[in-house]
């Protein structure tokens, strides 16, 4: 690996070679993991390529592979497990010169990948009154890219499912680490090959999304003493086909009065919350639904109601917002990522609260699940040991309730573990040289690898 030679070839592009600016770049949010703060906290890359064009991307990828040398793709670095960390050191790829908005049409827009998810949602707003179906709640700071690349679904997912779904994501232009870099733009069934692939098997240059109307979405804070009326107030409304919805989260007590500091004033300590967010022509019909469950509350709508200090977006309060809050107020706070199944989730919630009394506090986002509506459970965790959060993810296991573990670097511990057949057939193509952020897909480096054990990547930079 001859990184100074690298430096040298690609010293006419924008490089960031400053060790503390390189060193921040390197980071995302891993640090929400205690398991993975302790493994990846020293790790950082050796300098910063910002490409401004695709042909730029080609020549960074070009010289990178004569050089042998690691590259490591990033957004805004918004992600949560390591995604965009180098591993081995090398270049990270900071994608934040590419942020055009190429065109809109009725239903799709054409983007580069660094363009913040904020910034593509006004620019379609105001061009056709449009937006995108699904954002992280991370929405004002993430980039279309880096949500494509590391994320799978969010702020919309209760109506549109999630983005692996068909038709969430039209077209994705790619650049692979070959000795000539080839550009591919993948549709259907290709798009599986590079979503949600971390950058280990090619670049992302544009993408091309649908769009859906934009509404003035009314933002809504409801609450109920009891959690598993919360839960089925929740599905319910989730199935109400008619009413436009965009986010349907529920939070166990005492969430709302413990780490929400804004909606705090306004709960008590034994107030379950639900955040919503209605179209506005569906309140009627909305207001019409809530009034069929005693104990319900409304406390806040946007269109409406005034607090001495406004709660902000409601979506902001939700996803991994809510652990991010969290953490704030008391750092021994962690996470897990649990799929709660269409038709099962109220009996499995039910099943897990009952199973952690006092040691685990439910969170959950509706989502489309194949078209049926299920639960992500981001579950707030009361972190002790290492060894006893992998004692809670195999009882989860054991329940029949599926962890996405957020304390796992690589694509397939945080997923299903198994190989990507698709992915990894593709990065055999598109990366012979294993440089594209190395040590995410164990399926590269370890094929027999059977998931007994954590996977530590034998190319991890030390401490030095």
């Amino acid at each position: 690996m001859t990184t100074e030679a690298l430096k040298a070839a690609l010293s006419h592009l924008e490089i960031d070679e400053n060790p503390i600016s390189v060193r921040a770049k390197s980071r995302d949010f891993f640090w929400y993991s205690p398991v993975l703060k302790a493994r990846m906290d020293h790790l950082t890359a050796d300098f910063v390529v910002s490409p401004r064009s695709e042909a730029e991307v080609i020549e960074v990828l070009a010289a990178a592979h004569a050089h042998d040398v690691p590259v490591t793709v990033r957004g805004a670095g918004t992600g949560n497990y390591g995604q965009a960390i180098p591993l081995k050191g090398g270049i990270i790829l900071h994608m934040k010169n590419m942020t055009a908005v190429k065109a809109i049409h009725p239903g799709r827009v054409i983007v580069e990948p660094g363009c913040l998810i904020r910034d593509l949602d006004a620019a379609t707003r105001a061009h056709s009154g449009q937006e995108l179906r699904m954002h992280p709640s991370t929405w004002s700071t993430a980039t279309i890219g880096g949500f494509i690349g590391g994320g799978s679904g969010g702020v919309g997912s209760c109506t549109w499912g999630v983005l692996r779904d068909l038709g969430n994501i039209l077209r994705l232009r790619v650049v692979t680490a070959e000795a000539t870099p080839q550009v591919h733009d993948f549709t259907g069934e290709e798009l599986h090959r590079v979503s949600h692939a971390y950058g280990t098997n090619g670049i992302i240059t544009e993408v091309e999304m649908p769009l859906a109307p934009a509404y003035d979405w009314v933002e809504i804070f409801v609450t109920h003493r009891d959690f598993a009326t919360a839960v089925q107030l929740a599905g319910d409304l989730g199935h109400q086909d008619g009413i436009l919805k965009k986010l349907i989260s529920v939070y166990e007590a005492p969430t709302a009065s413990a780490y929400f500091q804004r909606v705090a004033p306004h709960v008590t300590p034994e107030d379950n919350l639900l955040g919503l967010m209605i179209a506005p022509q569906s309140m009627d019909g909305f207001l019409t639904f809530l009034a069929r469950y005693p104990g319900a509350e409304l406390i806040y709508r946007s269109d409406q109601t005034k607090w001495d200090r406004e709660p902000g977006p409601v979506f902001e309060y939700g996803w991994n917002h809510t652990t991010l809050r969290a953490l704030k107020i008391d750092p021994s706070i962690t996470y897990l990522q649990v799929g709660y199944a269409p038709g099962v989730y109220e009996e499995k919630t039910a099943a897990i609260r009952a199973a952690f009394p006092g040691e685990l506090i439910q969170h959950l986002e509706a989502m489309r699940m194949g078209g049926q509506l299920g639960f992500a459970g981001l579950t707030l965790v009361k972190f002790t040991t290492e060894a006893r959060l992998d004692e809670i993810v195999a009882q989860h296991e054991a329940m029949g309730a599926h962890v996405f573990n957020p304390h796992r670097y690589t694509l397939e511990e945080g997923g299903r573990q198994s190989a990507d057949a698709t992915q990894l057939d593709f990065k055999r193509q598109a990366d012979p040289k294993g440089i594209l952020n190395p040590g995410k897909m164990i399926a590269w480096d370890a094929p027999d690898w059977n998931y007994s054990r954590m996977y530590a990547y034998p190319g991890m930079r030390e401490a030095g």
